[in-house]
């Protein structure tokens, strides 16, 4: 089941006709169930709203109670998918001790959500376009804040002397190198997961992102 985490930007702009704001949680986290795993399987263009409504167990008039339009359930899926992500991140951060084995956890959990979550960050890739403007903004200042964690956790290590001293520009580069990273799991598993396994794939790259910020 996604978590829907209604800090996420946007959400209470989705249009519903609910008054209850628990109700709209509950019935939304139904209806983000059943479309992602419909969008993963025939995605966004062919799945339909009836399907929709059908696979969440409502009926399509109860389903426009909750969401104006297929674009509003594809954005809450994509938001449901960033705060899972970003609560996997977080939660590693926070177990964290100290010092390289801090990142190397923070990486590692990061990476695992990336591989458990592949399908469903391919879905956002493939069809963000596919989303009006004002979803297709937070969608990206989701990305965004998610990076924004790897930058902080860098900095907090940079301050403490646990890792070596960065510009704010290569501290930004080295936290976007390690969201991308994990992404790359996904657009290249075809050929990566026929020759590494996960924990392959987590100890080559950290390795590589650990000595790379030891040369700059």
């Amino acid at each position: 089941m996604m978590n829907m985490n209604s800090k996420q930007g946007g959400i209470k702009d989705v249009p519903t006709h609910i008054k209850n704001p628990d109700l709209v949680e509950k019935r939304r986290r139904q209806i983000v169930d059943a479309a992602v795993g419909l969008f993963v399987e025939k995605g966004f263009h062919k799945t339909t709203t009836r399907q929709i409504a059908l696979a969440a167990g409502f009926s399509i008039g109860s389903l426009y109670e909750y969401v104006g339009s297929k674009e509003d359930v594809l954005y809450l899926v994509c938001d449901a998918i960033h705060a899972e992500v970003e609560r996997a991140v977080t939660e590693a951060l926070n177990r964290a001790k100290s010092g390289k084995s801090a990142l190397t956890e923070v990486i590692r959990e990061y990476f695992l959500v990336c591989h458990r979550m592949s399908d469903h960050i391919l879905l956002i890739y493939q069809e963000t376009q596919s989303l009006p403007l004002q979803w297709r903004k937070h969608v990206l200042e989701n990305e965004v804040r998610i990076t924004g964690i790897f930058m902080d956790a860098l900095a907090h290590l940079i301050a403490n002397g646990d890792l070596p001293w960065l510009t704010e520009r290569s501290l930004e580069m080295v936290a976007h190198n390690i969201s991308v990273m994990g992404h790359m799991w996904t657009f290249r598993r075809w050929f990566l997961a026929r020759h590494y396994s996960i924990e392959d794939y987590i100890e080559l790259q950290t390795e590589f992102i650990l000595n790379r910020r030891h040369a700059e």
